[in-house]
């Protein structure tokens, strides 16, 4: 199937896959699964990475209704400064495409960050690898996959 499933059934954790149709002209990614899937965007979580000043690249997981905040994921990772990746890098170090990056089975294991209000869900839904397919899991799971650290990342956290 995908690297990011392979993941989840090899660790024999408890999760659901969820595929629909994307349109191409849609805006966001994100905000699209949410509304295709039938579920509130604080459920649903967006994948991105950033390059770290001194430090290479790390992931940030928002809810698709918020923007990952820069100063506060730098912060959680311990550097000055963040930007956003190029999509170059994130494709070349995640082995995923744009819209459909993963946090888990990267070709590389990245430090992660989890806005820590994905821990008001019972589960949530992120990228399972390919634009079209989420995977539902407990933040729990995901937390201990990715070997994630919960910190308020989100912009207005």
């Amino acid at each position: 199937m995908t690297p990011a499933v392979d993941v989840a059934k090899k660790a024999k954790v408890a999760y659901t896959l969820h595929e629909y149709t994307r349109d191409p002209k849609a805006p966001s990614y994100g905000l699209e699964a949410a509304q295709l899937l039938g579920v509130a965007g604080a459920r649903v979580l967006k994948t991105l990475m950033v390059a770290l000043e001194g430090k290479g690249f790390a992931i940030g997981i928002v809810p698709v209704e918020k923007q990952l905040s820069l100063k506060q994921i730098a912060k959680a990772a311990g550097a000055k400064k963040a930007v956003m990746a190029d999509k170059d890098d994130v494709a070349r170090v995640s082995g995923y495409v744009l819209g459909g990056v993963s946090p888990l089975g990267q070709k590389k294991q990245l430090k992660t960050f989890i806005d820590t209000s994905a821990l008001n869900q019972e589960t949530i839904f992120v990228s399972a690898g390919r634009r079209g397919l989420e995977i539902e899991l407990a933040p729990k799971t995901l937390q201990t996959l990715t070997r994630a650290v919960f910190a308020p990342i989100a912009q207005g956290d």
